[in-house]
């Protein structure tokens, strides 16, 4: 799910991010190609201590006149895989047609993912679509 985060980053400094959907939630890192890996890692570290529910994602626009971003600091888009937070495993037993196991284990092994976590990924894709 795409999340927004607002980037922050003073001369000398880390790349600093907020997480306007998730209070309390912040990153950092040496430099911005790190800096989606490091956002899902904080969201996964507030989660495992966080009992509250995972806020849904809004979009940068929500919150562009609030006036905690009005700093100088830009808007990014990152992509945070729900199904690594809060990841308790749960075995299901569910029936598919062999062809479409057959398409996405292809599908899932293109791009490196598990058959769990492809399923996982496209469940989440279609429930942030229908909201």
């Amino acid at each position: 799910m795409l999340y927004p985060i607002y980037v922050h980053k003073e001369d000398g400094s880390a790349y600093g991010a907020t997480f306007p959907d998730i209070p309390g939630c912040f990153s950092g890192a040496d430099d911005i190609q790190a800096l989606p890996r490091a956002a899902q890692e904080a969201v996964e570290a507030h989660f495992s201590v966080d009992e509250d529910p995972i806020p849904s994602a809004s979009t940068p626009d929500a919150w562009a006149t609030h006036p905690e971003y009005q700093d100088g600091g830009f808007w990014m888009l990152v992509d945070i895989d729900l199904s690594q937070v809060r990841s308790r495993a749960v075995r299901l037993n569910i029936s598919l047609p062999e062809n479409l196991v057959q398409r996405i284990d292809a599908t899932a092994r293109q791009r490196g993912q598990s058959r769990s976590a492809f399923l996982a990924t496209a469940a989440e894709h279609e429930m942030a679509n229908a909201e």
